[in-house]
């Protein structure tokens, strides 16, 4: 899929470093051409033979070196990729890539580069988490840079938490979406899925039947048509998507946060199944069942996160699609849903007993428009993703 694309990989200093070596291997396995620039940190942590044997030419690492340079080697290198990857893209990478520093090779040819730029996050939790950070992705997601992860889990540093560099075949897909020649390449798209579980103690917690299959195969279908896919998702059952980056929630509060990171977009695709109330003050302890006795749980509502971008004043998504799971008139709650909520369009399905489309593998959905209701048959989950993305670069195309 990679046949003679050209990457230019810089490797950043982490031990996420090592996953660089069999990312070059899958690369050259796709047809790739690697291009390998290894940062003075970097090469702490993998060396510059492992890393020329795997790409199969030199490695560059000197912004200074004299034969290099004597033909402008930033400048030539810069331009002549198809895209540069960054893998690991370590704070500090960020940090100068953010404030356009160019101190050493890899900041530089970032620098003085016109060509997509994909970046691979790792570093520890709290300095993914520091505001600095935040800052600096957010600066670079505004300058179009793609970013694909972190991930969540066990750090080498002991900690748990979002930092961990994306899989390689995470990384793989995205560099393979980047490259792709799609209608919406260039676009960013957010999509939310799956449930929310609202806690009632340490261990209950509210939530409802979706699977986070139909926003799953959304995103997957929004990447292969070379969108820039931000995928919020809820606890679901099935696994995300490769090539996307992954924004994993537990609470409706949670989500609405994440979404409000993630923005600006140029749409927003709202398939989650956000649970309408959470529990007042939820139990820090386990509630214990005693005999006679039942607790009493005060609710509130959780925030509408549909309603709030579909009404934002400044920055709105030029499309926003929501979804409207029903059991009974089904058409007019969600054509009553779509005008309340100030959303572009409405996926209405009916979600009523023995429908299986609740958790299950097909749907048929009815598209809400300000304009029409337009009803499509039965299919699987995949097929109307595929249709709905088409749907979705259309309208973008169009608005433009």
């Amino acid at each position: 899929m990679l046949a003679s694309k050209r990457i230019l990989l810089i490797i950043g200093g982490g031990i996420a470093a090592f996953k660089s070596l069999d990312l070059i291997r899958r690369l050259r396995e796709q047809g790739a051409e690697v291009t390998p620039v290894l940062t003075r940190a970097g090469s702490e942590f993998v060396t510059p033979l492992s890393v020329s044997a795997l790409a199969g030419r030199k490695v560059f690492q000197d912004l200074f070196d004299l034969t290099d340079e004597a033909e402008m080697g930033h400048i030539e290198l810069s331009r002549s990729a198809d895209l540069i990857v960054v893998a690991p893209a370590t704070a500090d990478l960020m940090a100068k890539m953010a404030g356009g520093q160019a101190d050493d090779l890899a900041s530089t040819l970032l620098l003085a580069t016109d060509t997509p730029v994909l970046i691979a996050p790792a570093m520890n939790v709290r300095m993914w988490e520091h505001a600095a950070t935040q800052r600096n992705l957010a600066t670079l997601r505004s300058d179009g840079i793609g970013v694909i992860g972190p991930n969540e889990g066990d750090m080498a540093c002991g900690e748990h938490g979002p930092g961990r560099m994306a899989e390689v075949p995470e990384v793989i897909a995205a560099v393979q979406a980047a490259l792709a020649d799609g209608p919406l390449k260039g676009r960013r798209v957010l999509v939310t899925s799956g449930p929310t579980h609202e806690p009632i103690d340490p261990v209950r917690y509210i939530a409802n039947r979706s699977s986070g299959a139909q926003g799953t195969a959304l995103a997957r279908a929004l990447g292969a048509l070379g969108a820039e896919v931000v995928f919020v998702t809820g606890p679901a059952s099935v696994p995300p998507p490769e090539g996307v980056e992954v924004v994993r929630v537990e609470t409706a509060q949670e989500m609405l946060a994440a979404v409000e990171a993630a923005l600006p977009v140029d749409a927003a695709v709202f398939a989650a199944a956000v649970a309408d109330w959470h529990v007042l003050g939820a139990s820090q302890s386990k509630l214990k069942k005693t005999k006679g006795g039942l607790p009493t749980l005060d609710f509130a509502e959780n925030p509408d996160i549909l309603a709030r971008v579909s009404q934002m004043k400044a920055g709105r998504p030029g499309l926003v699609v929501g979804f409207a799971a029903e059991t009974d008139d089904v058409i007019e709650n969600a054509t009553a849903k779509r005008a309340r909520k100030g959303c572009d369009w409405i996926v209405a399905n009916d979600v009523g007993h023995g429908t299986g489309i609740m958790g299950g593998t097909e749907n048929a959905v009815t598209l809400i428009s300000a304009d029409a209701a337009e009803p499509w048959p039965r299919m699987p989950k995949a097929r109307v993703a595929q249709q709905l993305a088409e749907r979705i670069a259309r309208a973008l195309l169009d608005a433009h």
